[in-house]
């Protein structure tokens, strides 16, 4: 196992919980680790610079605004190397007041930005499944470190977690590479749709698959 880890580089990596003061780093991880997907790309523009900056000012807004989150982090030696939030069941659906109160939040990305982001958010949301479930997203390794088993280590204990709790996990991705990645932890295609013009994969998880 030790020469294994060597390999795939996640040798003294540890899978934790997130303290609330890393939010900051966790938030520069996903801008950095997401920044080229292409629901991104659509949403934000050409620039990478601006697609950098934008999702980090989102998904802190975002954070700032989510209570209910817990998150999962792949850290060695103090820094963060991958990230995850989870939305325990009956959290993920937005209230009106806190979509109220991310508007600030989203008139930073300029308004045609906030206008796709807002759309991809209505797109996601009608697709939220009714059964409760627990939602996981967004989750990214850092640019970097990418395609060295790090984000594996980060599913295989949200996916133990799921099994212990006897709860249904449900996801979005934009990228057909981690449709394959994901369903390697047992969640499978239950609709595939283009958001913003980008195709979309949504994605749930009965407890126990494999």
């Amino acid at each position: 196992m030790v020469e294994e880890n060597r390999k795939s580089g996640t040798e003294g990596v540890e899978v934790r919980g997130l303290h609330r003061d890393e939010l900051p780093e966790a938030v520069a991880v996903l801008a950095r680790g997401m920044r080229d997907n292409p629901l991104h790309v659509a949403a934000y523009g050409e620039d990478p610079h601006r697609r950098w900056l934008s999702h980090g000012r989102l998904v802190a807004g975002l954070f700032s605004l989510s209570p209910d989150l817990e998150f999962l982090c792949a850290a060695r030696g103090g820094a963060i190397l991958a990230v995850t939030a989870i939305a325990p069941p009956g959290t993920c659906r937005m209230s009106p007041g806190r979509r109220l109160r991310m508007l600030p939040h989203l008139s930073r990305l300029g308004p045609a930005a906030a206008l796709r982001v807002l759309s991809w958010a209505a797109a996601w949301g009608a697709r939220d499944p009714d059964e409760p479930h627990v939602h996981l997203g967004p989750l990214a390794v850092d640019a970097d470190l990418q395609g060295r088993g790090i984000g594996s280590l980060l599913m295989r204990e949200h996916c133990a977690r799921l099994d212990q709790d006897g709860t249904t996990g449900y996801l979005e991705t934009d990228k057909g590479v981690n449709v394959r990645f994901y369903e390697r932890f047992g969640y499978e295609v239950t609709e595939e749709a283009p958001v913003l013009g980008v195709p979309n994969w949504f994605m749930a998880r009965r407890p126990g698959a494999r």
